[in-house]
C-alpha cells in the first residue's frame, strides 16, 4: 500500500504553487505565440515568404510541456507537516530525494521577517540545522506554514 496517506487529516501540505505561476504565464505566452503564428501563416497566399502554418505546432508543443510542468509544480508537495515531522521534497526527483526531519530533531525554528526563509535548528546553539527557502510556496500560505511550524515546536504543544 505504498503511496497511500495513512492520516491525511493530520497533515499540512505546501506545494510549489508560488513557483508554478511563472511557468503558467510562460505556457500562456507560448499558446499566444502559436495562435499568432498560425493566423499570420494562414495568409501565405498574400505573402508567400511567410512561414508554413505547421510552424505554429512548435510553440504549441512547448506550451504543452511547460503547462504540464506547471501543473506538476502546482499539485505536488514541497513541504508536508505530519505528526512525525517535516517531509521536504527537492525540486528534482522528489520521490527519491525526500527528507524527513523528525520533530524531536528540531530544537527551534525561525522564519525570516519577510517569510522567505525557514531555519530549523537541531541544537540550542544554532550551529546545526536546515535552511529552507519558502519562495516556492505561495505568499499567502507562508504565514500559515510559519504559524504551524513554530506552534508545533512551542512548549506545551508536544504530544508524548
Amino acid at each position: 500500500m505504498a503511496g497511500l496517506i495513512q492520516s491525511p487529516e493530520k497533515e499540512l501540505r505546501f506545494t510549489r504553487s508560488g513557483q508554478a505561476v511563472s511557468f503558467w504565464i510562460l505556457s500562456a505566452v507560448l499558446v499566444a505565440a502559436a495562435l499568432i503564428l498560425g493566423v499570420t501563416a494562414s495568409n501565405r497566399d498574400v505573402n508567400p515568404r511567410l512561414p508554413h502554418p505547421a510552424w505554429a505546432l512548435l510553440p504549441l508543443g512547448l506550451a504543452a510541456v511547460v503547462g504540464k510542468f506547471a501543473f506538476s509544480l502546482t499539485r505536488h508537495a514541497y513541504l508536508i507537516l505530519t505528526p512525525l515531522g517535516i517531509e521536504i521534497f527537492p525540486f528534482f526527483r522528489p520521490s527519491q530525494g525526500m527528507q524527513l526531519v523528525m520533530w524531536q530533531e528540531v530544537s527551534e525554528a525561525e522564519v525570516s521577517d519577510d517569510f522567505t526563509l525557514l531555519s530549523l535548528h537541531r541544537d540550542a546553539e544554532k550551529t546545526s540545522g536546515i535552511r529552507l527557502s519558502l519562495r516556492p510556496i505561495r505568499g499567502d500560505r507562508r504565514c500559515l506554514l510559519a504559524k504551524a511550524v513554530i506552534g508545533r515546536l512551542s512548549p506545551g504543544s508536544h504530544t508524548g
